[in-house]
């Protein structure tokens, strides 16, 4: 039996073809369908036990643990009512500490209906025009209608009424390219009644009535929406109606109907997104004054939007990055340049450039460009001065736009030059950082607060600074509503916690930034939480797990569009595993460490290990005296243990202490523990002359407690 679900209306279960077509399932009480609500909420993701708790009941009853998994069992039976006693569920999963609905893509309508809006944005008008109505034909009422007061759907409620609204208006863009305008006007019109703050329905319907010979009636339908949106809404018509008003009145042939676009290719052959994509380019084409500064403007926001996609998104938005910045430069317009620069704010949590060199064109950009800045675009210059909260220091109103470009000049070359050696980072961070807080602007101050995160490396110890980072990250985002902030100080704070062995406050900010990634569609946020609970299961004595867990993590990684992050990353985690843990060497042919593995930028710190595992004690020791400074990075620590390590096996007391030095500042650590990745254990173990790295009394000497 093929099960398929709908939530575009109430939440129901169908047996039959999947697609809603068959007979409706029993599924009991209204928790039991909250339930699967909230599974289908979290697209095939799992849902811990404790989440759904805290979904359905406001004060939770004791028994509530044990109420969920009677719901889940009796949904089972429901779903798979032919599964033999005892065989594993196929569908409505159990899956780590929760719950997750494995269901198709074609089996959820609310799923099938954006699949469907993207294709129709792939296909000529005579096309199109039937698959938008049996996608608007499945719906049944407001998607999840019994849940509208939970917060758990708010969100998703919203997202899939906008779909709606597009594509009712994607509807009536298609009628119109039909040449059929009178067929147009009536859904327009209902449309508009009961969501009159749409201004592409009001440019549509008043289009309408133009092709259709009823040029008053257009004209009536401007000064209507005019109207509502002025004295409902307080605001101007936007650009695209005045311009129709214009047109209509002089009867311009630009509002005559164009002739039928070429076919594009197959759904099949072009993903919904890249439709999608391609069509909101060609309304911005068709709409958007062609002046070339406008359109590096909106460039880079929609790149900022496209990079915390992760994977190719990522990769894209780097590649295109560049080359804007290139053609700002063309225009010798220095306050335009620093627009697409500083527009660029999408946090970062890792300390190593995904491309070095790409960076370096960035930072050099950004120094041409305050350089070219007009002078005193700073704090205090300017006739009329403004205060900043809290800070006393005036920044003058007309040059305040020249110092937030400023600010966000500096904070980029800060955010850039993560990892470099010299004083410029952290020189940029300290000012940018300033400017933000005379300039009382939050995003601003936020996007600073990256800048000096990534420059809090200049020496061990220093995870309390970074705590405190996060702390103030976190409650300025969460008051201004700035999320991707939000999410990057959680996972700051988790990685901070980690180093100074609280993992159960680093726990929480994991669960936090899971929260807020899976709420707004942040799909590289699970990348670190994933590695965190590798480096948890190494800290809390189950290196067995933390193994698997490490080789899970690292396929996650793959193909996240981070290669500063993944370069060498495993096989490193797994060095440190087995050195902290006594283990022996990998079970895989392989020599242990590999030295054909593609340790990136971490060979040099391993290059000792491999040499001793084949015997080369000498070539060990040359290696080891020849190491560089470690980068000042989320995986300094790290490798000063590492140094430490090798050293002490060596017998080499030079490099022991050289080591050690470095680490002292983080004697109350755990080595490695602040990048949220891996572990070397306490540091402690490194500073002493009896290092026990191998000894069975020592292997879970970590914080158990706490688990």
């Amino acid at each position: 039996m093929r099960v398929g679900f709908g939530v575009l209306g109430p939440t129901v279960a169908f047996a039959g073809d999947g697609r809603g077509d068959g007979r409706e399932l029993a599924l009991k009480g209204p928790r039991h369908r909250a339930v699967l609500a909230r599974l289908i909420v979290a697209r095939r993701r799992v849902v811990p036990v404790t989440r759904l708790v805290e979904d359905l009941w406001t004060d939770p009853p004791p028994g509530a643990v044990g109420a969920v998994q009677t719901f889940v069992g009796a949904l089972r039976r429901a779903l798979e009512p032919d599964r033999p006693p005892r065989a594993p569920a196929r569908l409505l999963v159990t899956d780590g500490p929760g719950y997750a609905l494995r269901a198709a893509p074609d089996t959820v309508d609310a799923w099938r209906f954006e699949t469907a809006l993207g294709t129709a944005a792939g296909l000529p008008a005579p096309q199109a025009l039937p698959a938008l109505e049996e996608a608007l034909g499945w719906w049944r009422g407001p998607a999840y209608a019994e849940f509208a007061g939970e917060n758990w759907a708010r969100a998703e409620r919203a997202r899939l009424a906008e779909l709606r609204l597009q594509a009712v208006e994607r509807r009536a863009e298609v009628l119109l390219a039909l040449d059929r305008p009178a067929d147009a006007v009536p859904d327009l019109d209902a449309h508009l009644t009961d969501h009159p703050w749409r201004e592409d329905a009001w440019r549509l319907l008043a289009l309408a009535l133009y092709r259709h010979h009823r040029q008053g009636d257009a004209l009536a339908v401007l000064r209507r929406a005019r109207d509502v949106l002025v004295n409902q809404l307080g605001v101007d018509p936007g650009p695209r109606l005045r311009h129709l008003e214009t047109d209509i009145l002089t009867q311009s042939p630009a509002l005559d109907p164009r002739p039928a676009r070429p076919p594009r290719p197959a759904a099949d052959d072009q993903p919904a997104t890249a439709q999608l994509w391609t069509l909101a380019a060609e309304a911005y084409d068709r709409t958007v004054a062609g002046g070339a500064r406008a359109r590096l403007d909106s460039t880079v926001g929609l790149l900022r939007n496209l990079a915390v996609t992760g994977g190719v998104g990522l990769e894209e938005a780097r590649r295109h990055r560049t080359a804007a910045i290139v053609a700002a430069e063309e225009f010798a317009d220095p306050e335009l340049t620093a627009r697409v620069i500083g527009a660029y704010d999408v946090p970062a949590i890792w300390t190593r450039s995904d491309d070095p060199a790409e960076a370096a064109l960035i930072v050099a950009a950004a120094e041409r460009t305050l350089t070219a800045l007009p002078t005193g675009a700073g704090a205090g210059a300017g006739a009329t001065a403004e205060t900043g909260t809290g800070t006393g220091v005036s920044v003058g109103t007309r040059t305040r736009p020249h110092a937030a470009a400023r600010c966000r000049l500096l904070a980029t070359v800060a955010l850039e030059t993560r990892g470099a050696d010299g004083p410029r980072g952290p020189e940029a961070a300290r000012e940018a950082e300033t400017l933000a807080r005379r300039l009382d602007d939050p995003a601003l101050l936020a996007f600073a607060l990256n800048g000096v995160f990534m420059q809090s490396f200049t020496r061990a110890g220093l995870a309390p600074r970074r705590d405190a980072i996060g702390a103030e990250l976190v409650e300025l985002a969460a008051r201004h509503g700035l999320v991707t902030y939000e999410v990057l100080g959680h996972l700051i704070r988790m990685q901070a916690r980690a180093a100074l062995g609280d993992l159960a406050g680093a726990d929480l900010h994991a669960a936090a930034a899971d929260r807020l990634s899976e709420r707004h569609e942040l799909p590289l946020v699970g990348v670190f939480t994933e590695w965190y609970g590798a480096l948890r299961l190494s800290a809390t004595g189950q290196p067995a797990r933390a193994e698997a867990a490490y080789r899970a993590a690292a396929a996650r990684l793959d193909g996240a569009g981070m290669p500063g992050l993944a370069r060498g990353l495993l096989p490193l985690a797994l060095l440190c595993l087995r050195l902290t843990h006594g283990l022996p060497p990998d079970p895989d042919p392989a020599p242990d460490p590999d030295p054909r593995a593609d340790w990136g930028p971490y060979r040099p710190w391993a290059e000792p290990f491999m040499l001793l595992a084949a015997g080369r004690r000498t070539e060990a020791r040359t290696a080891l005296r020849d190491l560089p400074e470690p980068p000042r990075d989320l995986l300094y620590e790290a490798c000063c243990a590492l140094e430490a390590e090798a050293a002490r096996r060596l017998d080499d007391r030079t490099a022991l202490e050289r080591a050690r030095r470095r680490l002292r500042p983080a004697a109350a650590e755990l080595a490695g523990a602040g990048s949220g990745l891996l572990t070397l254990g306490p540091v402690q173990r490194y500073l002493t002359e009896h290092h026990p790295g191998h000894d069975t009394e020592h292997r879970t000497e970590y914080v158990t407690d706490q688990e």
